[in-house]
């Protein structure tokens, strides 16, 4: 019978490299720390915390795995600075219907977005963490989402 420790030494070694989280930055740092979020029509995104490096380049990408209609039911990732009320934020932001929910008076609270997603629809967008430690805040800005828990914290540390 032939040896067949190296074959399966090497399927071994081929199947756990195909399991690195998808949300931990490439070996070696090379490129950004890649975040794949999911938003559905139960209004949760699939995680609720990111955890970042001061500085670190940051790539989202959202994808909204929804079946309802855009108009009832978009998705979006708004990323807001420290110390910015996400409540009086969200509040703001149901009426701002002509700016996708970003509120015009409050767009510089703002750090990063993507655009508002209908289903089955993905935006991908890069920023680069604060280089101040601390939570940031992010929610889907679409009428009543961040109410009903659409929300998530970016941990800078």
């Amino acid at each position: 019978m032939k040896n067949l420790l190296p074959p399966l030494l090497l399927a071994c070694g081929l199947l756990l490299a195909g399991c690195a989280k998808k949300d931990e930055a490439p070996a070696g740092g090379n490129g950004p720390l890649t975040i794949e979020l999911t938003a559905g029509d139960a209004m949760k995104y699939n995680l609720n915390r990111i955890d970042a490096k001061p500085g670190q380049e940051i790539k989202i990408i959202l994808t909204n795995i929804g079946t309802m209609p855009k108009v009832a039911m978009a998705h979006n990732f708004v990323l807001l600075q420290n110390g910015v009320d996400p409540k009086a934020f969200a509040d703001a932001a149901a009426t701002a219907i002509a700016t996708d929910y970003i509120p015009a008076a409050l767009a510089d609270k703002v750090l990063a977005k993507t655009k508002l997603l209908g289903p089955k629809q993905t935006d991908e967008i890069t920023l680069t963490a604060p280089m101040e430690p601390g939570e940031y805040t992010y929610l889907c800005s679409f009428p009543a989402h961040f109410l009903t828990g659409m929300k998530g914290v970016l941990v800078v540390q």
